[in-house]
């Protein structure tokens, strides 16, 4: 069995890598944590060393708890909504876990809802976790 986490270092995907955590173990399932960024120039280097250590910090948690995991750090240029779907479904996930933040009507208008994109897209089961 196969998991996916959405992750970005926010406390919404720190308490989704909790319940992914958990679930991991109760079904020995291995976990994939994946961050997408929109690469190009869209980053500066403190941002994607940032993510890097986020990635590594979760890691690290993880294998202390006796979980295989691998981290991914993914600038395809796709949002991130489409980068998880696309993900999930290269890699045959079999749930993904992401941590959903309240924002703003505008900015949802704006931006859109990368866990909205994922709950509707996805070809396996998502779980939204908040804060």
């Amino acid at each position: 069995m196969k998991f996916l986490l959405a992750y970005n270092g926010s406390p919404a995907a720190k308490k989704a890598l909790e319940l992914a955590t958990q679930h991991a173990k109760a079904f020995g399932a291995d976990l994939d944590i994946m961050t997408s960024m929109e690469g190009g120039s869209g980053e500066t280097l403190e941002e994607i060393h940032k993510v890097e250590l986020e990635l590594a910090e979760a890691r690290y948690k993880l294998e202390k708890e006796g979980i295989v995991c691998e981290t991914h750090q993914m600038a395809r240029g796709l949002s991130p909504g489409e980068d998880l779907v696309r993900f999930a479904s290269e890699n045959a996930a079999d749930h993904i876990f992401v941590g959903i933040e309240k924002v703003s009507k505008t900015r949802k208008l704006l931006l859109g809802s990368t866990a909205q994109y994922v709950i509707l897209k996805a070809n396996c089961p998502v779980t939204t976790v908040k804060p």
